[in-house]
């Protein structure tokens, strides 16, 4: 047991503590709230969700895997910065001659801040999966009258650090993303809502699906949530794993109507506005989900949800 695991939890009575507990198995502290090291126990199931989701892919989807940075420019022409500029994170550079960075790195051995002497780069850390693959479909050109379907994946950042598990600053998501006219998007989301729930089911947890809204940012941003729930664009799939809180988003389904299309000049075939959605995949808040309701030991673990997840039995064995 590591005690400063068991810190990483609010202690707010027996359930808490029987969470707390749990938590020992699956990360390691790194001394910042919202980064772990990560158990081959919890890679494990992290890894088993993602092929079971891998099952679920629609044929003619485009398999894309970013790295957990992106443009800056393309994350500005996004509107994040309108949107989420709380949340975001930026890469910073020691730039300048030999002589300039050596004196900026000589400052800190002299108990100085070197961080003073950062620049931005053209680099930010990815907020969501999505965001790359829209000006990439744009250099194809034309979307083609089925539409495009796209399975993207990358580690994602969001600075809002929490001892909560399931708000993490560093955390896996897994997206698939349509382009189309509105009623192939809005089919799309439909379609993965329904999915959505019945991987719910199959791994025995308990789960609603209700509209919501994104947490944009400042007085603006709080017309632009209720704007978000009046047109019923966002829908996230809930499942308890706090005790005493409200459940924890582990999935959604996004309709971004045009802005995308727009942004990134996506056009169809006939001269309209691509539109876009996308289900994203909270992998990390799936998995806690999954030791919350089932516990630490796979070999425990509900059969059909052992079965959901191809669980063999030489992985069964993880206490």
């Amino acid at each position: 047991m590591n005690d400063e695991i068991v810190q990483t939890t609010p202690r707010a009575g027996a359930a808490d503590d029987a969470l707390s507990t749990l938590v020992n198995h699956l990360f390691r502290p790194t001394g910042v709230d919202g980064i772990y090291g990560r158990t081959s126990l919890y890679e494990t199931v992290v890894e088993r969700l993602g092929a079971l989701i891998s099952r679920h892919r629609e044929p003619n989807t485009e398999i894309v895997r970013f790295p957990p940075v992106m443009s800056r420019d393309v994350l500005e022409r996004s509107g994040y910065l309108k949107s989420f500029p709380n949340l975001l994170g930026c890469v910073c550079v020691l730039h300048g001659s030999e002589d300039e960075i050596r004196r900026a790195a000589d400052r800190h051995e002299a108990g100085g801040d070197w961080t003073s002497s950062l620049t931005p780069a053209d680099l930010v850390l990815t907020p969501a999966a999505c965001y790359p693959v829209y000006p990439l479909a744009a250099r194809d050109g034309t979307v083609p009258s089925q539409g495009r379907r796209f399975d993207v994946a990358c580690d994602c950042f969001r600075r809002e650090p929490s001892k909560r598990l399931d708000r993490l600053q560093s955390f896996r998501m897994r997206e698939y993303v349509c382009i189309g006219t509105p009623e192939q998007v809005l089919e799309f989301r439909e379609q993965w809502k329904e999915r959505g729930r019945h991987i719910a089911e199959a791994l025995g947890l308990n789960a609603t699906i209700a509209p919501a809204n994104d947490p944009f940012f400042g007085r603006v941003g709080r017309v632009m949530g209720i704007s978000q729930l009046q047109q019923a664009l966002k829908f996230e799939l809930l499942i308890p794993v706090y005790p005493a809180s409200d459940p924890t988003a582990c999935m959604s389904f996004n309709y971004h109507r045009d802005h995308f299309g727009l942004v990134w000049n996506l056009y169809g075939v006939d001269g309209s506005v691509a539109h876009t959605g996308c289900a994203a995949f909270g992998l990390d808040r799936l998995a806690m989900a999954l030791f919350v309701r089932h516990g630490t030991r796979l070999a425990s673990w509900p059969e059909p949800v052992r079965c959901a997840l191809e669980i063999p039995p030489a992985d069964a064995t993880e206490s």
